[in-house]
């Protein structure tokens, strides 16, 4: 919840921005740091998510690793302080000229999703005198039971490398000589909120990992990924994630070896509920079957409800009127956006500040200038104390 101290400071700034919570965040790291860090974990922070440059750097000092998909998110990683030995570049399509990045610096590891791909850094580490590390995304066929966008782990999905192609891989790796397995890497979806799937990946993980190194092939990282949700609909019961359940799950049902660490990316998890989308009721329009509040925030500033028909709570900051029921839409010349419809919450007037909250992930870094929307600066709790 924003503090009601907050809201008129949050009024002198001009809409819409995003405000982040960083006592907030520091709590929810210290939820990660008791239950993953302090058990001998690695935990490494998706960027794809947020890669504000004071959230990561809050993050980097909680011990959190970075995991990048691009050559951008690698620069951003270590432009914020990440040493090389603490970033993993994940992505199933990553160009020569991010490849030859990642080599350059020397990075802990690429996560590789295609024979082909392999094929490519192979080529590139030996003109560049360069060793590889790589880890094998296996594509588990695991059904994350979440949106079908943002879920990663079947078959018939472009990420990752089949299980019946694997043997092949390790043949492959065998005579690569400028390319040095040391794990494989999982990543089934995205906003996860039931643990079976996460059951289910344990399993399928351990089969694998048995079944790769009984080929010989020596493993020290097993990443189990990321995906691990929030709760949109009850941002304040459920500020911080069920860390301790989520992480005591892996602990009861992944099987490591002695010489073997476990890594996990979360990214919305981490950041979602610190984050909020601040904006301005400009018009109410009242027909004979609908009433709408038109908004100066749309899907350029947060994409989430058009695209995966997401839902975000929204607050009222500066009413306590009567709920009244409302479609909340934004300026945009699209039909598609609209933050939500028939939303009960206090009736608002012209000028009224409202919140679109746990809009800390995939939030900001999916904004556009579609329509030539202007830029604007995040604000940060700390600067309003």
């Amino acid at each position: 919840m924003i503090p009601s101290n907050v809201v008129p400071q949050l009024a002198a700034h001009k809409t819409p921005f995003y405000y982040y919570d960083l006592d907030l965040l520091r709590s929810t790291l210290q939820e990660i740091k008791t239950y993953a860090l302090d058990e001998g974990y690695h935990v490494h922070f998706a960027l794809k998510a947020n890669h504000q440059p004071r959230i990561i750097q809050e993050i980097r000092k909680a011990g959190l690793g970075a995991d990048c998909v691009s050559g951008g998110e690698i620069q951003q990683a270590l432009d914020t302080g990440y040493s090389p030995s603490e970033i993993a570049f994940a992505g199933v399509g990553k160009s020569d000229e991010e490849i030859l990045l990642g080599l350059k610096h020397d990075i802990f590891c690429f996560n590789v999703e295609s024979v082909q791909e392999l094929e490519v850094i192979q080529e590139l580490a030996t003109k560049t005198g360069k060793t590889a590390r790589v880890a094998l995304r296996i594509n588990p066929n695991v059904d994350a039971d979440t949106h079908e966008y943002i879920t990663t782990g079947k078959k018939e999905n472009k990420f990752g490398i089949n299980e019946e192609d694997l043997d092949h891989v390790l043949h492959l790796l065998s005579g690569m000589d400028h390319i040095k397995l040391i794990g494989i890497h999982f990543h089934i979806g995205s906003q996860i909120t039931n643990l079976e799937p996460f059951q289910q990946l344990c399993s399928k993980a351990n089969t694998l990992n048995n079944h790769i190194e009984e080929k010989g092939f020596n493993l020290s990282v097993i990443n189990v990924g990321g995906g691990f949700g929030i709760n949109y609909d009850h941002p304040d019961e459920e500020s911080i994630p069920d860390f301790k359940h989520f992480f005591s799950m892996f602990r009861e049902h992944i099987t490591l070896k002695n010489h073997q660490q476990l890594h996990f990316e979360l990214g919305r998890s981490v950041v979602g509920q610190c984050g909020s989308l601040i904006t301005k009721v400009l018009y109410i329009k009242s027909g004979r079957a609908k009433s709408f509040a038109v908004v100066d925030a749309g899907m350029t500033e947060l994409i989430r409800p058009a695209l995966y028909q997401a839902k975000h709570k929204i607050d009222v900051l500066s009413s306590n009127a009567e709920p009244k029921i409302y479609d909340v839409v934004g300026p945009i010349c699209e039909s598609s956006d609209t933050f939500v419809k028939d939303y009960a919450m206090p009736e608002v007037q012209r000028g009224d500040l409202i919140a679109l909250r746990s809009a800390g992930a995939y939030g900001e870094v999916m904004r556009s200038r579609y329509n030539l929307r202007p830029e604007f600066a995040p604000v940060f709790s700390d600067d309003l104390k």
